[in-house]
């Protein structure tokens, strides 16, 4: 893709992935037109996506959401959480993020983590997307594996992140081993007693906090 095409499927993504409003389905016929002229391997899931949320009552979006973003580990949509669990060594990675975001001249609201897939997409597309763009390859593996735990849930959420997986590279020989042990193993956990190497502020919060 053009790099305008891939910021446009970036910005998209990071608005459908996010937590379903009114607001959302009142601005489908902007997201049509930017889908519309996105080349196919991003604007087929995209469209379906769309689609998608056409036919369904935004109460029926809403829980759907819920249950699979709050309630599935292997789906959960901050990128660190599915190579570290819930370690230190993800403090580490969120502060690296943080401080990818401030060189670039952007200050997150309090309380809101830099590694959420909306977070890091809207980056991206609208402010410093080499850097975006090399956080997504920072994950690459962990993007794999949500891709394909919502495929396996049956999720259409998982269209979403197959147009997001369309702009990058083709998984590598580590990558792919990567995501296998993922697969078999899930995220890690911390051995009790080990101590953080971050401020507090940056260690993780379970899955589904905001």
């Amino acid at each position: 893709m053009r790099t305008p095409e891939v910021a446009a499927t970036w910005q998209v993504a990071s608005l459908l992935i996010c937590y379903p409003d009114q607001r959302l389905l009142d601005t489908r016929p902007l997201f049509r037109s930017l889908v519309d002229a996105l080349p196919e391997p991003a604007a087929l899931p995209l469209g379906r996506f769309l689609d998608h949320l056409d036919a369904t009552p935004l109460a029926v979006l809403e829980s759907s959401y819920v249950d699979t973003f709050d309630s599935q580990r292997r789906c959960c949509l901050y990128l660190t959480y599915c190579a570290y669990g819930d370690t230190r060594k993800r403090g580490v990675a969120l502060l690296r993020i943080k401080q990818a975001y401030r060189a670039a001249g952007l200050e997150l609201d309090p309380g809101e983590l830099p590694d959420h897939l909306a977070v890091v997409l809207e980056f991206a597309a609208t402010g410093d997307a080499e850097t975006g763009r090399r956080i997504l390859l920072d994950h690459r593996a962990g993007l794999e594996v949500l891709r394909l735990a919502l495929t396996d849930a049956g999720s259409p959420y998982a269209d979403v992140v197959r147009a997001v997986c369309a702009t990058l590279p083709p998984l590598g020989g580590d990558e792919r081993d990567a995501v296998a042990r993922l697969l078999a193993d899930g995220p890690p956990t911390e051995a009790v007693g080990l101590q953080p190497f971050a401020p507090p502020e940056y260690m993780p919060v379970r899955e589904g906090a905001r």
